[in-house]
């Protein structure tokens, strides 16, 4: 289905280079990714998502659309377990911040079950892995969908009245022929960039 026919939809997106114009404020939200630049490749249609705040946390839904056989999508591990370096191929990815605090979480999920999660204390600066729970995570993979659904528990994340978390939702997409192409609600950098904070354009309340 084109992104023409999903009009009706609300979409938060914006093209390489600059910023979402607003921030979409729910409770739950659907959004469309956008692609880096020119480096979409043909296999993906389009990458749809879904974040829920949940009373521990958050719940995020990836759908990817278009000739699935086509991406290499990492086989399902035999048990959850945490990994670095999830991005280095088809990954999903959720960075998670408090409106106007410096600080956020990073969190990583991949189509085998395994996962991470770290916390930042600013722009890519002070790294610490975050010690939580593993993520619930659910796949779902047909010929034309890729689906990944991850409902994550946050007991750190700070709880500040009157304001909402701000999330960046992106993606990795890696095909057979080993090419990567990175998805985004919005691309504020001429590379891409998911720690930007002018990614985070996706505010749940």
């Amino acid at each position: 289905m084109s992104r023409e026919a999903r009009r009706d939809k609300p979409v938060v997106t914006a093209t390489s280079g600059r910023i979402a114009p607003n921030l979409t404020r729910c409770g739950a939200r659907t959004a469309l990714l956008a692609p880096h630049g020119a480096g979409a490749g043909a296999a993906v249609e389009e990458i749809e998502c879904r974040a829920e705040r949940t009373p521990g946390g958050v719940s995020v839904t990836y759908e990817v659309r278009g000739d699935i056989e086509r991406l290499a999508i990492p086989p399902r591990a035999p048990a959850a377990r945490r990994i670095d370096g999830l991005w280095e191929h088809t990954c999903f990815e959720a960075f998670v911040a408090v409106e106007g605090l410096d600080g956020y979480t990073e969190l990583n999920f991949s189509p085998s079950g395994e996962w991470a999660a770290y916390t930042f204390d600013a722009y890519r600066a002070g790294r610490s892995r975050l010690e939580i729970a593993a993520p619930v995570i659910a796949v779902l993979a047909r010929r034309d969908r890729l689906v990944l659904s991850a409902a994550v528990d946050l007991p750190a994340l700070p709880v500040v009245a009157g304001r909402p978390l701000r999330l960046g939702l992106c993606a990795v997409i890696e095909d057979k022929e080993g090419s990567l192409s990175y998805w985004a609600l919005a691309h504020p950098s001429k590379r891409p960039d998911f720690h930007h904070p002018g990614g985070f354009v996706l505010a749940l309340a």
